[in-house]
């Protein structure tokens, strides 16, 4: 039969008496670990001073919330538009891109005998810009960034945006330097279209990857066999812009229907 503790013993125990032996609180405390009927009890013994102690501890509380003024829309920020729209990482690869383009461009000048280098690697141009973009490797602030609401394909698009800015006016510059030579068409639209396909297939393994992916295959299977014909492939030539349109659209699009994909890539 269980023993309760007396209704003296656990005021004396609620009141934190000095006087209670320490074999008494021990047995008082294993009891009410399993007694809900003391456990009652026990809330209901607090001794008037507590009661006052925790009603003015209360109103003290209630002043202080009907004193806050509430929250207060934070001031335009330079820091936060960069951090959504654009990191300093990409400035190298945009340096060096630029660069790359550049070299490209007179080497199509001077050696007429080659195919347009332009050409061959425009479609890469905003890769290593979108790539550095959006790494957890090269955004100081990344782990802020990830656990915000606009993280995901809203931020990505923004930062691709931003690069694209950068990049598409240095490939019409480099393209005039060989204006005889280069379609401005198939300058712009397979760098789109290589832009969407590293979105598209980053929400599957990550746009880093994919742009690095993407890069690989493109030199391995287009670029190289070019040099080494001495010959632009059919896919860089006047009659494939339309083709190049439509992927670019069709990409755009498969990449909007995959947008919460992105939220879930956040680690790359």
């Amino acid at each position: 039969m269980t023993t309760h503790p007396t209704p003296s013993e656990i005021d004396r125990y609620a009141d934190g008496d000095p006087g209670l032996d320490e074999v008494t609180v021990w047995s008082v405390e294993m009891h009410l670990e399993n007694c809900a009927d003391c456990r009652a009890r026990l809330a209901g013994s607090t001794t008037a001073e507590s009661r006052a102690l925790v009603a003015e501890v209360a109103a003290a509380v209630d002043r202080e919330i009907a004193a806050d003024p509430g929250p207060t829309r934070r001031a335009f920020s330079g820091t936060r538009v960069r951090q959504r729209w654009f990191v300093g990482a990409p400035l190298p690869w945009l340096a060096m891109t630029a660069a790359v383009l550049g070299t490209a461009a007179l080497l199509t000048r001077f050696l007429p005998e080659m195919p347009s280098l332009v050409l061959l690697l425009a479609p890469l141009a905003p890769l290593p810009g979108v790539a550095a973009a959006w790494s957890r490797r090269a955004d100081p602030a990344w782990e802020l960034i990830a656990g915000t609401p606009s993280t995901g394909l809203t931020m990505l698009l923004r930062r691709t945006a931003v690069v694209l800015v950068l990049v598409i006016p240095v490939l019409a510059v480099v393209a005039a330097v060989g204006a005889s030579r280069t379609n401005p068409a198939l300058v712009l639209l397979p760098c789109l279209a290589f832009t969407a396909a590293t979105l598209l297939l980053g929400s599957l393994v990550g746009v880093h990857r994919a742009a690095l992916g993407l890069m690989a295959a493109w030199a391995a299977a287009v670029v190289a066999p070019s040099l080494a014909a001495a010959e632009l492939p059919t896919l860089l030539r006047p009659a494939a812009t339309g083709g190049w349109a439509l992927v670019t659209a069709v990409l755009a699009a498969l990449t909007l229907l995959r947008a919460e994909s992105f939220r879930r890539l956040t680690t790359y």
